[in-house]
């Protein structure tokens, strides 16, 4: 891997640590449904006008519908189950959790994708997982139904950007491939109009009590604009340099980060576990994203 590559999973994983700080915010005012909705719909409008105004080429080659739909299941619903968690999650259990999307990459790809994995890199994500298991022992959550709940939602969350990323790998690079600010926009636009009539009935039934200050608009507009719109464009972009599995482990790297703004901002409590944890992921990350050997061939003759 280059290290531009890994300097956008860096700068990515600290972007989307910083995303469960804003849910954390903002899902406990507005509610689930009203937080996604403003989040893919901020994202949406804020790529529409960026690439308006950077004169780009409107032409998806005939993806557009498929850009929609990777939007409903790589953005719209992933959203909304995270909006879910963060109302009973602290930022740093929901980072914590969404760590398992490499785990569940490797699953899909293998009962799926027809992917094929060594040992090493399969070793790797385990002990990820692992590091992940001792990180989850620092939080202040209680086991009970509300941890359980929030845990479902962060893996069901995981198992959709699973299948979103093979799929992407697959609709989006096939025949020349897709500019990714193309891919991103049509994505949240997907995932906007999976949410717009989820997100009228949700206000008529049942209404925020209150729609928040300016903390929460503003963490909105980090949420929809930072953490979503220029992160999704850089997603794709490593999608389509370094493929799905490599992509996927920039989640963990997204722990420490999630942790660490958790502290900073809204004061959830720092233990060793975090340490211990945070080292094991980062050589889960080594493992998995260190190149492969090939063999090289015996040459007849000698």
């Amino acid at each position: 891997m280059r290290p531009v590559d890994t300097l956008r999973l860096l700068v990515l994983a600290a972007i989307w640590g910083a995303s469960f700080l804003f849910m954390r915010i903002i899902a406990p005012v507005l509610g689930t449904v009203p937080t996604a909705f403003f989040r893919v719909s901020i994202a949406a409008g804020g790529l529409l006008v960026i690439l308006w105004l950077m004169r780009i080429d409107w032409d998806f080659r005939g993806k557009f519908k498929i850009c929609l739909l990777l939007g409903m299941i790589n953005s719209g619903l992933p959203a909304t189950l995270y909006s879910l968690a963060a109302q009973v999650l602290p930022a740093g259990y929901s980072s914590i959790f969404n760590a398992t999307t490499p785990l569940m990459g490797v699953l899909i790809g293998g009962l799926f994708f027809n992917q094929k994995l060594s040992l090493v890199k399969i070793a790797g994500v385990f002990l990820g997982l692992f590091g992940v298991g001792i990180l989850t022992r620092a939080g202040p959550v209680a086991f009970d139904l509300e941890l359980l709940i929030g845990a479902l939602a962060c893996l069901l969350a995981t198992t959709s950007y699973g299948f979103a990323g093979f799929l992407a790998h697959r609709w989006l690079d096939q025949q020349g491939g897709l500019d990714p600010r193309l891919a991103t926009v049509g994505s949240m636009l997907g995932a906007t109009l999976l949410l717009l009539p989820l997100f009228g009935y949700s206000v008529i039934s049942h209404p925020p009590a209150s729609w928040g200050g300016s903390s929460v608009w503003l963490s909105l507009l980090g949420l929809g604009l930072v953490c979503t719109a220029f992160a999704y464009i850089l997603f794709f972009r490593l999608l389509s340099d370094i493929g799905p599995l490599s992509s996927m482990t920039v989640t963990f790297m997204i722990p420490p980060f999630g942790v660490l703004w958790g502290a900073l901002f809204l004061d959830e409590p720092l233990s060793w576990a975090h340490l211990y944890g945070g080292v094991l992921i980062a050589v889960a990350l080594w493992l998995v994203l260190k190149p492969v050997a090939v063999a090289k061939a015996s040459a007849g003759g000698h």
